[in-house]
């Protein structure tokens, strides 16, 4: 049972620190996306894929005190920051985790804006469509965020950067 929690708990680990719960929901989509064992079901959400069960799974682990979940006031909304807690690791320690280049695609993805995971996100969910199909999606769905054909280009190419990291 805990061994999605576990999971979960090791990606915050090699993260060192996600700030944002979207970015959190964003780089585990990603990762899972990329072939990392994650088993959350995600959907199309406001802010591209989400999960319910990814959200609960956050809950229980900051109830369990592994998982630590700062809320900071950031100008006109919240903002929260998830480091894992002293238990948290002696938890990680008798309970290994085995995802070999975990760390350098969460830590690259971590040093990204959570606006740009949005757009990687939204495109490796609609992976089974054209790019030129995938760009109209992006900006009919997105069209707040006002991507650029740039921009999903970059993306593209950071999945593919990403994809490597995980061969190697």
């Amino acid at each position: 049972m805990l061994k999605d929690h576990a999971k979960l708990m090791q990606a915050i680990l090699v993260s060192g620190e996600i700030i944002g719960r979207k970015k959190l929901q964003k780089m585990i989509y990603i990762a899972k996306k990329i072939d990392f064992p994650f088993q959350d079901r995600f959907q199309f959400h406001f802010y591209g894929p989400y999960s319910e069960e990814l959200t609960t799974r956050v809950e229980e682990l900051c109830n369990m005190g592994f998982l630590n979940e700062v809320k900071e006031k950031k100008g006109g909304y919240y903002q929260y920051r998830y480091t894992l807690t002293d238990s948290g690791k002696e938890f990680l320690s008798l309970n290994e985790v085995d995802m070999p280049c975990l760390e350098d695609c969460l830590t690259d993805m971590n040093d990204q804006n959570a606006r740009f995971l949005e757009l990687v996100s939204t495109v490796l969910y609609f992976d089974n469509l054209p790019k030129e199909e995938v760009a109209q999606k992006v900006f009919t769905l997105k069209s707040s965020q006002r991507y650029t054909e740039e921009e999903i280009d970059e993306a593209y190419r950071y999945i593919e950067a990403l994809k490597v990291k995980v061969t190697q």
